[in-house]
Order: structure tokens, then C-alpha cells, then sequence
């Protein structure tokens, strides 16, 4: 048996951070917007002729052949290990890459996670409904990390394509949104701007200052949230200008939040680019580090692509990506 799987990494235009549980449930209206692109995170599992579990990272450079009983507290590869512990499965090599840059903010973990998932329960003849898969990866995730996970992420891996996710009580929506997916795409400049980050950290620390009271981080995310609102409207009518205005405002209150949001070098490599003609950028996810993209003109690209390198940074390409997890077996 050979099982291959794969899911999308994304960008997230707007509303991140604010999808932490509980955070968004004291912002009436909260959302975020994502579009899933095609730097995507791979899975395969093949049989083994014996109970014994290898896992494999290729990114990372890591193997453990494991017994049943070490998977959930093995450290050498914790979040493959759990996994497969919480699947139940046994006799199997399980190997995984990413295509995108290590710590690059464009949710690649949870990419791998929802491959691995689907992986898992193709393998051990599971069938789960997308959203309770969805379920698995986010707690296994935060077991792993030992800090709450945003919910958005793991929904650009299992479904592609240009969504909002509306955040409320109880299970969270996702909406895809009517834009013109060509539109789009020739406007996003996408790089890794070459320092990694730490989002679980990031977040975590602007989680806590939230539960304790801290208005300013409250007040941050009830801009985050209206910029989102109004983010959406202006991606769904096509106004890219309107667009780029909401992702100015949304970068803007971002790095409100916390003094590790940007660093000399983010500020540097988004100047660089809005001089080539770029009408507005920020980092993909919690900052610090990792990826940032930019929203320009079709006929700026090309300047900005190459201000971006000469700044540093890597131009990554990639296409949006429309199909979500899938799952092979042969």
C-alpha cells in the first residue's frame, strides 16, 4: 500500500490572530480572509511488514523508528508521532515535505497536519467529515506547540481557494468568496524575507494580554476586524484599490499588537517594494519573520519582484490553488 496526500499552504489577507479561540468571541463579526496557494505540504504512507512506526521528515532531516508505546511522547518528531498515535496506527513509514520556506508564516505546519490527517485516515479506513478531521489536526497541533491554534488555517489545506472564515460561537464558517481568482493573483507578490519565526510564541503572548484586560490589544482587534469586513466588500466588488487601502489599514494595526510583529528588516524589504510601485504589503502571519506579500499593480510586478530580491529576500512563485487536501492510493 502507498498513500500520497497533499494540501495548500496560504496567505492571509486579513482578520489573522483574531481567530485564536477565545479571542474572537469578544469581537461580535469576527473573520478572517485567506487565499490557499500552491506551496503545498506532502504525506505519504507506505506499509511496513512488521507493528513498527518510522517517521520521516525530509524538510527537517529527521527519522525515528518508533514502537506503539513511544509515539505520544517521542520528541524527535512530536507532531507526526502524536498523530499517528491519535489514528491508531501501527506497521506504516510515514514521510513528509513542505514546499515552502521553514518558519515562513503562510501556515505550513497546518498544511502538513491536514496532509498527514488525511493520510492517516485513508490508511486506517476512517472516514471523517472534513471539519471533524479539521478537529483533530487543530487539537493535536496545540498539543504539540502547547498554545491555543488559530483556527483559519487548517481551512485553506482542506478546501483551497479564496475564503472567509466567519467566527462565532460554536463551529466556524467558511465562505468562499466570488473574486476573480486571475485578478487577483497577477497582483500578489509573495517572498520569505529570510528570518524565520515563531508564531506560537507571537501569538501567545498577544493571546494573554487580551484574557488579561490589555485594552490597547483589544482595541487592535476590532480594527483587525472592521478592516476585514471591509476588506471583503472591496475584494468581492473587484476594487483593488479599496483593497490595497484595507491592507495598508490591517498592517498598520498588525503591528500594533506587539513590538516583534515587524523588525528593521520587514520595514525595510516593504519600503523597498512600495517604492517599486506596490500599493500596500504586510507579513503572512504572526510576524516577526517568515513570508510577506504585496498587493501591486500588474505592471509594477515586475519592479517589485526584483526591489524584493535586491533587498534580500526570496521571490517565491506560486499560483492560487483551488483544490484542497487530496489524498491518493495505489
Amino acid at each position: 500500500m502507498h498513500i500520497s496526500a497533499s494540501a495548500p499552504t496560504r496567505i492571509d489577507l486579513a482578520g489573522g490572530t483574531i481567530d485564536i479561540w477565545p479571542l474572537y468571541l469578544f469581537h461580535a463579526g469576527a473573520q478572517t480572509l485567506n487565499v490557499a496557494i500552491s506551496l503545498r505540504a506532502h504525506a505519504t504512507i507506505d506499509r511496513r511488514p512488521d507493528e513498527r512506526i518510522e517517521l520521516v521528515s525530509e524538510d527537517t532531516h529527521r527519522l525515528v523508528n518508533l514502537s506503539a508505546d513511544q509515539l505520544s511522547h517521542d520528541e524527535t518528531l512530536p507532531l507526526l508521532g502524536r498523530l499517528v498515535h491519535r489514528f491508531g496506527a501501527r506497521g506504516l513509514r510515514l514521510t513528509t515535505r513542505g514546499e515552502s520556506p521553514a518558519g515562513a508564516g503562510i501556515a505550513g505546519s497546518s498544511a502538513l497536519n491536514v496532509a498527514v490527517c488525511g493520510a492517516l485516515a485513508r490508511f486506517t479506513g476512517q472516514d471523517f467529515a472534513p471539519e471533524a478531521l479539521l478537529d483533530i489536526a487543530k487539537d493535536v497541533e496545540a498539543q504539540v506547540i502547547k498554545v491555543p491554534t488559530g483556527l483559519q488555517d487548517y481551512r485553506p489545506a482542506m478546501y483551497g481557494g479564496v475564503a472567509a472564515i466567519e467566527l462565532d460561537a460554536g463551529q466556524p464558517r467558511r465562505v468562499p468568496l466570488a473574486v476573480d481568482y486571475h485578478e487577483l493573483e497577477r497582483r500578489l507578490v509573495l517572498c520569505y524575507t529570510g528570518e524565520p519565526r515563531n508564531s506560537g510564541t507571537n501569538n501567545w503572548d498577544i493571546t494573554k494580554r487580551h484574557i488579561d484586560g490589555d485594552r490597547h490589544v483589544f482595541d487592535c482587534f476590532e480594527h483587525i476586524r472592521d478592516t476585514a469586513a471591509a476588506m471583503r466588500e472591496a475584494l468581492t466588488r473587484g476594487d483593488w484599490e479599496a483593497t490595497a487601502r484595507c491592507l495598508v489599514t490591517e498592517w498598520d494595526n498588525r503591528k500594533r499588537l506587539a513590538p516583534g510583529v515587524t523588525t528593521p528588516a520587514i520595514d525595510s524589504l516593504i519600503a523597498g517594494a512600495r517604492a517599486a510601485g506596490a500599493s500596500a504589503a504586510k507579513v503572512c502571519g504572526a510576524g516577526g519573520g517568515g513570508c510577506l506579500f504585496c498587493l501591486v499593480p500588474p505592471d509594477a510586478v515586475p519592479a517589485v519582484r526584483e526591489a524584493l530580491a535586491g533587498g534580500g529576500a526570496r521571490v517565491l512563485d506560486f499560483r492560487i490553488e483551488t483544490t484542497g487536501l487530496h489524498v491518493d492510493e495505489q
